[in-house]
C-alpha cells in the first residue's frame, strides 16, 4: 500500500484517534446537569421513541430504558467518555470500536427521522467498522505497547 506522508497503519491510527475525539466532543458538549438532574436526554429520547414508526423501538425503549432513566443517562454519557478515551489512547480498542459501532447503530435506529443526526451516526459507524476490520490499534496505541489484540 502506498500512502502520502504516513504509513497505512499510521493513517488508520489517525482515523481511530479522530473518531475518539469525536466521541469526546459528544461527551463534552452534553449538558450533564440536565441529563443527570433533570433527565433531559432520556426524556428527549423517550419522546422520539414514543413517536417512532417502528413499534420494536417504542417497545424496546419502554422495556429497557424507561424503567431506569437515571441509570441510562449515566450509561449513555459515560459510555461516550469511555469510548473517546479508549479510542484516543488506543486502550481496549476493539472493544471500544464494537461498543461505539453498536451505540451509533442504536442512535441511528432511534433517530431514523432526524436527517441531521443520521449522517453523523452513519459516518461514525463506518469509521468504527473500518478501524475495527483494519485493526487500527497496531500503531500509536496502548494496546500495541502492551501487546494486546495481536
Amino acid at each position: 500500500m502506498q500512502t502520502i506522508w504516513l504509513s497505512g497503519a499510521e493513517w488508520l491510527a489517525v482515523l481511530r484517534i479522530g473518531l475518539g475525539l469525536w466521541w469526546l466532543e459528544s461527551w463534552r458538549h452534553k449538558d450533564k446537569k440536565g441529563w443527570f438532574e433533570r433527565g433531559t436526554g432520556i426524556a428527549w429520547a423517550a419522546d422520539v421513541a414514543g413517536k417512532h414508526r417502528w413499534s420494536f423501538v417504542t417497545n424496546g425503549f419502554e422495556k429497557v430504558v424507561s424503567p431506569r432513566p437515571k441509570a441510562m443517562a449515566y450509561l449513555v454519557v459515560y459510555a461516550e467518555l469511555a469510548l473517546g478515551l479508549g479510542l484516543v489512547a488506543g486502550l481496549l480498542t476493539p472493544i471500544a470500536l464494537i461498543g461505539g459501532l453498536l451505540l451509533n447503530l442504536l442512535y441511528l435506529v432511534l433517530m431514523v427521522h432526524d436527517w441531521a443526526e443520521q449522517g453523523q451516526n452513519a459516518m461514525m459507524a463506518l469509521i468504527s467498522l473500518v478501524a475495527l476490520l483494519a485493526m487500527s490499534w497496531q500503531t500509536w496505541s496502548l494496546d500495541d505497547v502492551m501487546g494486546l489484540f495481536l
